[in-house]
């Protein structure tokens, strides 16, 4: 290739990369970690995978994705299996977790589908090898994705019972380096009691790790909450119903409620 038809490419591509990070506004985070529940992906139904929802989803994820952000996603398998919590079937704890691990897996084929027809080059890592379907996860080759701009999917929780897809996406946060965790919910953020069945349910705008534990708050679990208070992972707890606040969290504005040290 003639040395200045080179440069010429070169220049396109860095400007098409310059675009797609200014345009809509300036990210205030590089690096994400997204958590969605199992049942955030089943919408309006009782169980399953609700297409509309899911392809919904995956349009908020393409739009923070367009504008530079390096995201990697926890996704949960509530809305197909819930391990120990299953209703009606007595089950092992460790066995009802992996079972859950492997929902996680099928939530993430799914979301991976639904990513890739966006637009969105998606890897899929497991915490339980499964070669056919997964790539195993790898730190460093995690990382490497993130930086190649691909959007990545962890599945399988942490590969171990008696560990919450909470904490698998507290522990991929500090692995990934990511800035921040941002909890996906169906309500506006943290209040001091579930505001879908208490009216006067107060909203904490920002709270620290020791007030969630303390007051007992349903944000993560225990064990997720201490290890970002550990290492000093922010998380903001946000309603992902709500169209476009993916990209207003992503951007800095005010919306839902923060978890910090202070």
């Amino acid at each position: 290739m003639p040395r200045g038809k080179g440069l010429k490419v070169a220049t396109k591509i860095v400007k098409k990369a310059e675009d797609r990070r200014t345009r809509g506004g300036t990210p205030v985070y590089r690096r994400i970690v997204l958590k969605l529940s199992g049942e955030s992906l089943s919408g309006p139904d009782d169980f399953g995978i609700h297409a509309s929802t899911i392809q919904s989803i995956s349009r908020e994820v393409k739009t923070v994705h367009d504008l530079g952000v390096e995201i990697a996603v926890i996704v949960g398998g509530g809305n197909i299996f819930r391990g120990a919590r299953q209703h009606g079937l007595t089950i092992d704890r460790a066995t009802g977790d992996y079972m859950g691990m492997l929902a996680t897996v099928l939530n993430g084929l799914a979301l991976q589908d639904a990513l890739e027809k966006v637009g969105c080059h998606t890897r899929l890592m497991s915490a339980i090898e499964m070669h056919q379907v997964a790539e195993p996860f790898i730190r460093r080759r995690a990382a490497r994705h993130l930086e190649k701009q691909r959007v990545v999917i962890f599945a399988a929780g942490t590969g171990n019972p008696y560990f919450s897809t909470d904490t698998a996406a507290a522990l991929r946060a500090m692995e990934i380096k990511a800035q921040v965790i941002l909890k996906a919910t169906r309500v506006d953020g943290i209040y001091d009691a579930d505001p879908e069945k208490v009216a006067n349910a107060t909203m904490f705008e920002r709270i620290t790790y020791l007030d969630v534990l303390q007051k007992g708050l349903s944000v993560m679990d225990s064990t997720a909450i201490s290890l970002c208070m550990d290492n000093k992972m922010p998380i903001v707890v946000f309603n992902m119903n709500v169209p476009g606040n993916l990209k207003r969290v992503v951007l800095g504005e005010r919306i839902g409620s923060t978890v910090t040290a202070a």
